[in-house]
């Protein structure tokens, strides 16, 4: 039975931001699904972002928004990434909830109600998870690292699984979209807003069409967000390290002067002498790394990096005007004001 809640709950406006990359043989069967699966229990709005994906996906992305006025469609300027993609479709979403899916319909649309009626529980976000993943060994085992990653860096619960796959309400949107520097990582931004999590276990479907687009690179970049972006633990892991070896070198030079005391013909070891500056310097350019990844994203921030920036759109006027009315209507809401 249908709680009041949920049924309150399925009257409102639900948004969908969906990256597009290479998308161009996928995105209007998600459509289509999407279509299918919410606008006849919800308000739906689909916001394509499209990344400067190098196939037709804007065209394609295009023809949609002109034909469906409950589409609307970003263009980016150039390819900013995954997640700056995302963050520019969450600052054009009205919805008081918001699903963010992948282009590639390995997440099926039928699958979008479970997620907004766990989120009707009171949850700020909620993630979805698979009982059979459908990615390839490399992508998962990769998956799995980050995972790890995540519990030490962000303080993410051990029995989550951060999944691109999920809901967010209106509260946890407007403080996500409240970061605006040009090196986002979602999860990270949701962590350290909410611990209000869901998780609901979704199917997973393999990919029918191309390949994924997260390259070793593009994986590598993104640990890179996620560690100097959300967290200081590399730097004190420097600071570890350069202790620990600190500490060897003083142990060493003890075990050398005593050695040197007992046996005063004891050749000096220039190989021992290599390895001691080798380690030493090692050391030393992986904190001044560190150090200089962190500052060196300070300067791009405070330089103006853009997170992204818009080229061309389709029906973003209206949207902005939704968003404009929702905000002020939750305003007179707040202050006690009739609507």
């Amino acid at each position: 039975m249908t709680c009041p809640a949920l049924r309150h709950f399925c009257a409102v406006r639900v948004s969908v931001v969906v990256p597009v990359y290479r998308g161009a043989a996928t995105v209007p069967e998600l459509v289509r699904q999407l279509g299918e699966a919410l606008r006849a229990s919800y308000d739906l709005e689909v916001v394509l972002v499209d990344d400067a994906s190098p196939d037709e996906s804007a065209e394609v992305c295009r023809r949609i928004a002109e034909r469906e006025k409950w589409v609307r469609l970003l263009c980016l300027s150039r390819n900013f990434g995954e997640h700056n993609a995302v963050m520019a479709g969450l600052n054009h979403a009205t919805g008081d909830a918001v699903v963010i899916m992948d282009d590639d319909l390995q997440n099926p649309p039928a699958e979008v109600p479970k997620l907004l009626e766990k989120l009707c529980e009171g949850h700020d976000v909620v993630y979805s998870r698979y009982e059979h993943k459908r990615h390839r060994a490399f992508r998962n085992f990769v998956s799995w690292v980050n995972d790890k990653f995540a519990n030490v860096m962000l303080g993410k619960p051990p029995h989550l699984y951060l999944c691109s796959f999920k809901a967010m309400n209106r509260f946890l949107v407007d403080e996500v979209i409240k970061y605006d520097g040009p090196f986002p990582y979602i999860d990270g931004l949701i962590l350290r807003v909410t611990r209000r999590i869901g998780v609901v276990t979704v199917e997973h479907h393999g990919r029918k069409v191309g390949r994924s687009g997260y390259t070793l690179g593009r994986l590598f970049i993104l640990w890179v967000n996620m560690l100097t972006g959300f967290s200081i633990l590399p730097l004190r892991l420097a600071s570890l390290l350069g202790l620990t070896v600190a500490g060897l070198g003083a142990l060493g030079a003890v075990a050398f002067a005593v050695e040197r005391a007992v046996n005063s013909r004891l050749p000096v070891g220039w190989a021992s002498l290599a390895v001691a500056t080798l380690v030493l310097a090692g050391t030393q350019l992986f904190t001044l790394g560190v150090l200089g990844e962190y500052l060196g994203r300070l300067s791009l921030r405070v330089g103006g990096e853009p997170q992204y920036v818009v080229r061309s759109s389709v029906n973003l006027a209206a949207s902005a005007t939704m968003k404009r009315l929702s905000q002020d209507h939750g305003a007179a809401q707040v202050n006690g004001e009739p609507s």
